[in-house]
């Protein structure tokens, strides 16, 4: 585990904070490794339920650390080999608290957040080919899906900044607060995220971003699991709440 990334536990949240501030938070192949840690502790921890990544000081991250980069020569193994699939592949919800700069890896990552909250400083630059790099962590993909192909080309050809308004307008981020707000926005919607039925939480997830990609297909994969949700112990306590006036209560479930 990096000094350079701290956990928090509360209430079935995992916050994981990347506490670098004297380096704008850049990332060092020790502060990948913790939080593909991080990342797998939370998907096999039954306890919690959600994981929320944020940075300390003005900068979320400036993307990787240089003097790192460098060292690694030619080895062939990406700082980022063991984060990148695990963040991609999380079975449980990831939300980021984007404080300042999010620098390349620091704005492609978010790509695999299921909900984003920006401070208003927030700024998103991907300056790969400036660097003499092409874009990872799938970005080239999802990018041009979410954004379109024009804005697409002109954050990753150009490396044009995304300001949090923008990011907003465009569907990147889902809500733009004031900074001394961030926190405590993101971990109110964690905490809404961490109260609800967790397997259907997952298996939602699930559909959202690995399910079938058209629509008969996609039809044929809701079905079966939402059939066998109207039978589960969740939807049986959910109903029996609303027919007996009460607030459910999930917490009794992993």
């Amino acid at each position: 585990m990096s000094e350079h990334v701290v956990l928090t536990r509360i209430d079935g949240i995992l916050q994981i904070c990347l506490n670098r501030p004297e380096k704008k938070n850049a990332l060092t192949r020790a502060m990948y490794d913790a939080m593909a840690d991080a990342f797998a502790q939370v998907d096999s921890d039954p306890t919690l339920r959600v994981a929320l990544l944020t940075g300390v000081g003005t900068t979320f991250t400036s993307g990787n650390d240089i003097t790192d980069f460098q060292s690694r020569g030619n080895s062939g193994r990406s700082s980022a080999s063991r984060f990148l699939p695990t963040i991609s592949s999380m079975q449980k919800p990831l939300i980021a608290a984007v404080n300042g700069a999010a620098i390349g890896v620091g704005t492609t990552m978010l790509m695999h957040c299921d909900l984003i909250v920006a401070a208003r400083s927030a700024r998103f630059v991907m300056p790969f080919t400036s660097l003499g790099l092409v874009p990872e962590a799938a970005s080239s993909l999802l990018f041009p899906r979410l954004l379109g192909t024009q804005r697409a080309s002109a954050l990753l050809l150009l490396g044009e900044p995304l300001d949090a308004a923008t990011a907003f307008e465009w569907g990147f981020v889902n809500r733009v607060v004031d900074d001394a707000a961030l926190l405590d926005t993101a971990r109110e919607m964690a905490r809404r995220l961490a109260a609800l039925p967790p397997q259907a939480v997952r298996l939602t997830k699930r559909l959202i971003r690995h399910g079938a990609q058209d629509v008969p297909a996609r039809m044929a994969e809701e079905m079966p699991l939402f059939s066998e949700r109207l039978g589960s112990p969740e939807a049986k306590e959910a109903f029996a709440a609303f027919m007996e006036k009460r607030k459910p209560d999930f917490s009794q479930f992993s």
